[in-house]
């Protein structure tokens, strides 16, 4: 008798899941763990693996179907059986909202409303399905509004694809690469690693495609016409796709929001248009690592791959035309970093500028000017000077731009039924900053008026030790307030010294007048996680008193934060009186 595939419940709250793809075909042989389908939860996406083994009997679910748990969604048994006669699961009608819920939530779009349009009349296009596009369309779907996102590459744009999450991927490499060769002191004797980087190229590839797969579904599941080409943005309120799968067809919009994200910045140095010189993009299918590698540019991107590199056995030199890495960032936390990457072996000029690159035996030569004038020989180059907007498809816009586009507090262009979010902006180029602004546009365009405050987004670097920051830095702070500041170091934290990672400091600037905690830096062990605690009391108006007084687990990182606010004040506990 042929057994069936179940949508499976994947947790005590899940109701349904989503079919992203189906990974075996009717027919196909599977033993039992194989994976047979991807789905996507309302929590994760995840394999569905075969529960017996035996032959894919039928398929009667589609890719893109959301469908209750426990539904049937095929059959598997003996080859030749024959599966139970039926038809493809249907997905349940959304529940209609009582009255009272509807009046609490005026922009949303009354269903008939969108009934009078015709197919290829939306009310919101979207622009491009990076992490700023495809959250704006999500919302504004979820507000009843008839949705359509145009996309020429890829879904997640260049966070998902070429940006945060592959170099995540490999900054866990060299976390465990670092681990490994610290493992001697903590009484772990580990023999020297090798690394495949094929493999890890796979490994990155594959948690790539697995996000981008639940992208699309999500969008597929909240109704989202998806069109596949490079959308060309005309002032009569249509988008006309001129390349890809969709060229020649035209969409009409009520409201447009553009997010086309960015591009590398390659700067005019004589020889980085030569064969083989490398951008954040292409430098993420290297499937060897090479002997030494220049990184022109000392920036969060740079730094990153700098310290990826540096744990592979690479030989790395970063070339800063600033007095500083990380010219943005906090001096003291820039010092720190600066520090942290010389005892791991890398080369840091900065007060330096590359001047040219020229091809040489095995690789480039490098000529740099500066604080020290030399050439360094290596075998890769990369450029990591930053990234410029992407205004392809924009040309013909009758908005105000330049460089990037121009947009008021509430992500409107000067053309009022268009807005953009995201690197286009030209503001603050972080994946999550551009989610947030995704989903203002999105009720905006809906009818709501609601700003953006940029004053407390937290910023991320993945060195190690990791680096999370959120607010104004202490130069910054000085030039507005009398300031108060409490330091205190990983050294002291029981945690970092169980753990062995006891480079860095959480810094926390106050105003002395009222407590208002201005800035929070952190280096060390869990940075990027630490830093949304600090930034949710900032959001809350906070007071640094406050801080203090939460009660922090023992033995813990976070504990580095309580005992800095402390510090503020001369009051912490775990630090000598001065």
């Amino acid at each position: 008798m042929a057994n069936e595939i179940i949508m499976p419940k994947a947790g005590m709250d899940m109701e349904e899941g989503t079919i992203v793809k189906w990974l075996v075909s009717e027919g196909d042989k599977v033993d039992t763990g194989d994976p047979i389908l991807e789905i996507l939860t309302d929590k994760v996406n995840m394999e569905v693996e075969a529960e017996t083994p035996g032959t894919i009997l039928k398929i009667v679910a589609k890719e893109g179907d959301v469908l209750p748990v426990f539904t049937v969604i095929g059959y598997i048994g003996k080859e030749g059986e024959q599966p139970p006669e039926g038809v493809a699961p249907e997905a349940p009608a959304k529940e209609e909202k009582p009255a009272e819920e509807a009046k609490a939530a005026p922009v949303k779009e009354e269903p008939s409303k969108q009934a009078q349009k015709q197919e290829d009349e939306y009310d919101v296009v979207v622009l491009g399905a990076g992490p700023g596009g495809y959250v704006a369309a999500i919302r504004a779907a979820q507000l009843g509004a008839k949705t359509a996102i145009v996309e020429a590459q890829y879904f997640g744009g260049t966070c998902l694809n070429v940006g945060c999450i592959p170099t995540k991927t490999l900054v866990k490499n060299a976390e465990i690469l670092h681990q490994i060769e610290h493992a001697g002191s903590k009484g772990i004797i580990v023999g020297k690693p090798e690394i495949d980087m094929k493999k890890v190229k796979q490994n990155k590839d594959s948690v790539v495609k697995k996000l981008t797969g639940g992208i699309g579904a999500l969008l597929k599941s909240n109704g989202i016409t998806i069109i596949d080409g490079v959308g060309s943005a005309g002032n009569d309120d249509t988008v006309k796709i001129v390349e890809g799968k969709d060229k020649g067809k035209t969409v009409k919009y009520d409201k447009l929001i553009i997010a086309t994200g960015s591009l590398p910045l390659v700067p005019p140095i004589p020889g980085l248009d030569l064969p083989g010189i490398m951008t954040s993009t292409e430098i993420l299918d290297l499937e060897e690592i090479p002997k030494e590698l220049v990184v022109i540019g000392g920036g969060v991107i740079g730094c990153e791959f700098a310290t990826i590199y540096n744990s592979f056995g690479t030989k790395v030199t970063i070339v800063e035309m600033m007095p500083k890495l990380i010219p943005n960032m906090d001096a003291e936390v820039s010092a720190e970093l600066e520090k942290q990457l010389k005892k791991a072996g890398i080369k840091v000029m900065t007060d330096s500028k590359v001047e040219k690159v020229e091809t040489a035996p095995e690789g480039f030569s490098v000529t740099v000017s500066g604080k020290d004038e030399t050439s360094i020989k290596a075998e890769k180059v990369l450029v990591s000077i930053g990234r410029k907007a992407n205004m392809k498809g924009l040309e013909d816009l009758d908005i105000k731009k330049d460089r990037t586009i121009a947009v008021d507090d509430y992500l409107r262009t000067s053309k009022e039924n268009v807005y953009a979010v995201g690197d286009i902006t030209g503001k603050i180029q972080l994946a999550h900053w551009a989610s947030a602004q995704g989903m203002k546009a999105a009720e905006n365009a809906m009818g709501a008026s609601k700003k953006m405050d940029c004053r407390f987004v937290p910023s991320c670097i993945y060195t190690i030790p990791e680096i999370g920051s959120v607010g104004l830095t202490e130069e910054e702070a000085r030039q507005k307030y009398d300031v108060a500041i409490g330091r205190f170091p990983m050294m002291v934290s029981g945690k970092a010294i169980a753990m062995g990672e006891t480079e860095g400091f959480v810094k926390i600037i106050t105003d002395k007048k009222y407590g208002e905690i201005l800035g929070v830096h952190i280096v060390g062990p869990n940075a990027t996680e630490l830093v949304a605690e600090v930034t949710a009391v900032m959001k809350l108006e906070g007071t640094i008193e406050e801080l203090g007084d939460i009660i922090h687990p023992h033995p813990t990182i976070s504990e580095s934060i309580m005992e800095a606010a402390h510090a503020v004040h001369g009051e912490c506990i775990h630090l000598p009186k001065k």
